[in-house]
């Protein structure tokens, strides 16, 4: 994934470790995604779209691991690190608590921390095959669009009255992500949903 991500922000911009991208404000801003995809509002009936939920939760996966990649060179030590955060998730037991913690650590520490990520990823019952299937499913998607014109605002986000992430998660629920073409068959599959 270290590896996927460093290619991924290499399309973006080749230069995308000199380029003093705040990750940091990337990543609260997506946990308040998280927290609308989940529901937070009384005033309202609102059932929550764990499915769009984990997807949030996969893209600040994405910055938190390029946050991390630019603070060590060395992806076998970053691994190491967030390994070792992972295995000592926070306790709290309220989902919205829980992604509030994230978003207001972040932001005091200009960093996450991935006992926040995996505490989060516990509450939503998302195992590690999940994240890392999410994952290569939304990097894929990333160059997807890439390819299709996100960057000059010409990629269609809206198919067929859906989000892209929404054709995303029907793509991926037809695939093995063991086989070895993964990614390729993910592409693929959003090829032949995308009406450009």
């Amino acid at each position: 994934m270290l590896e996927m991500q460093d290619a991924m922000n290499a399309r973006v911009n080749p230069d995308w470790r000199q380029a003093g991208n705040a990750w940091y404000r990337a990543i609260w801003t997506e946990c308040a995604e998280m927290l609308d995809h989940y529901g937070w509002k009384w005033w309202k009936h609102q059932q929550p779209d764990l499915e769009q939920v984990q997807l949030e939760l996969v893209d600040i996966l994405h910055f938190a691991i390029s946050d991390y990649l630019l603070q060590d060179a060395d992806n076998e030590a970053v691994a190491d690190r967030i390994a070792a955060e992972i295995m000592d998730p926070r306790q709290d037991r309220d989902i919205r608590a829980a992604i509030e913690s994230m978003a207001q650590s972040t932001i005091a520490n200009r960093s996450m921390h991935f006992s926040d990520f995996a505490n989060v990823m516990a509450l939503i019952e998302m195992d590690f095959d999940s994240l890392y299937r999410t994952y290569v499913g939304k990097n894929v998607l990333n160059f997807f669009r890439q390819d299709h014109g996100y960057k000059d605002g010409s990629y269609i986000k809206v198919w067929q009255g859906r989000e892209d992430n929404e054709h995303l998660v029907e793509v991926l629920a037809d695939l093995d992500s063991g086989s070895p073409d993964f990614r390729e068959q993910v592409y693929q599959g959003l090829g032949r949903r995308y009406p450009g």
